[in-house]
């Protein structure tokens, strides 16, 4: 919970937001539990939020969706304003330092969808050695699992 922050007349409850944004309150909980989102409580301490987690809250479940890790969303999070809702410019500035981790991951993916099929058949992507797609075993040096998958050889 950030101290900060005040309660205001239109901050909406728990269950608002959940409605609102799609997600159980109990996300909700964990998301300010991994400082996430943040709340403000009430006099009777019940937790309000402010209208700006709406997008945070959107912005948290379609990162997720195509694979960014908690650590990385609350890293970009943290570069928004607090207390306001972010701008076209707050986000544009957090699109840019997200553009090179996410080219890599597109990459890894257009790898994996243009290669799986070779071993589709056997499913020896946990063996160390593959005589249908690593004959002679050459792929070794680079250890254990799917080298070829994940740009290590």
């Amino acid at each position: 919970m950030d101290l900060n922050r005040t309660l205001r007349s239109h901050d909406l409850t728990p269950g608002e937001v959940a409605h609102r944004s799609g997600v159980a309150v109990s996300a909700l909980h964990y998301y300010e539990r991994e400082g996430l989102i943040t709340s403000v409580r009430t006099a009777g301490n019940q937790r309000r939020y402010h209208r700006d987690v709406l997008r945070r809250v959107a912005f948290i479940r379609v990162s997720q969706g195509v694979g960014v890790s908690l650590a990385e969303i609350r890293d970009a999070l943290a570069t928004l304003p607090e207390g306001r809702t972010p701008t076209k410019a707050d986000w544009a500035r957090l699109s840019r330092t997200w553009r090179s981790s996410l080219d890599d991951r597109i990459a890894r993916l257009e790898r994996l969808r243009d290669t799986l099929d070779d071993c589709i058949g056997c499913g020896c992507l946990s063996l160390k050695s593959c005589t249908l797609a690593n004959p002679g075993d050459v792929l070794e040096q680079y250890g254990d699992g799917p080298v070829r998958l994940v740009g290590r050889g």
